[in-house]
């Protein structure tokens, strides 16, 4: 009996993950703000009840994770809030304590790493060795590969970036994620510009 109140526990935190997180994606393509505070707040509270039925679920923490991490971001990616950024990262934190395999968990934290000053935890090269993981375990990992082809990008590496941001591209495109393939396009032109500056200058 005790051990089908444990697995009853961990099916029900299960469900409410994928609630939680269907709702932080929901929110990443809905265009109006007040339906993507919507979205995310009723993400954030299945996200809380996720961790109040189940503490040990990975997966309920990082759907927390996602959702506080989009109502950071909502109006812009500055991250603003101090107490807000600690309890985010607290949350992605314990994911990847209670499971340090948790790809999502891991891209996510190689993500902040990269873009986070050193003030607020940022550390830009243990982050793109983290992001390079993930893409090494998960062929289909879209947001590493968006993140690294950022700070490669802005290392002066511009063809590495293009080639991890078109990447990124077919893959979200296959996968029908709508979200990660505008932001794919965005990165891929960005990094395309720089690169045909840096072929002309050479070319000069």
């Amino acid at each position: 009996m005790f051990l089908t109140g444990i697995a009853s526990a961990g099916d029900a935190a299960q469900a409410l993950s994928q609630q939680a997180l269907q709702h932080c994606e929901d929110g990443r393509v809905a265009t109006v703000r007040d339906t993507r505070l919507a979205y995310f707040e009723q993400g954030r509270a299945l996200g809380e009840q996720a961790v109040a039925t189940d503490e040990l679920s990975a997966d309920a923490h990082f759907a927390l994770f996602c959702n506080l991490g989009e109502l950071l971001r909502l109006d812009g990616e500055s991250l603003t809030s101090v107490f807000g950024l600690r309890r985010m990262m607290n949350e992605l934190d314990r994911a990847l304590e209670i499971d340090p395999t948790h790809i999502d968990a891991l891209s996510a934290k190689g993500t902040l790493l990269v873009k986070l000053p050193g003030l607020l935890g940022g550390d830009s090269e243990k982050g793109e060795q983290l992001l390079r993981h993930v893409i090494n375990r998960a062929p289909k990992a879209v947001n590493a590969r968006l993140a690294l082809a950022k700070v490669r990008c802005e290392r002066g590496h511009h063809q590495e970036a293009v080639a991890l941001a078109s990447d990124a591209l077919a893959i979200a495109k296959k996968d029908g994620r709508i979200t990660f393939a505008r932001e794919a396009t965005t990165v891929l032109r960005h990094a395309q510009t720089h690169a045909a500056k840096t072929v002309y200058a050479v070319n000069r």
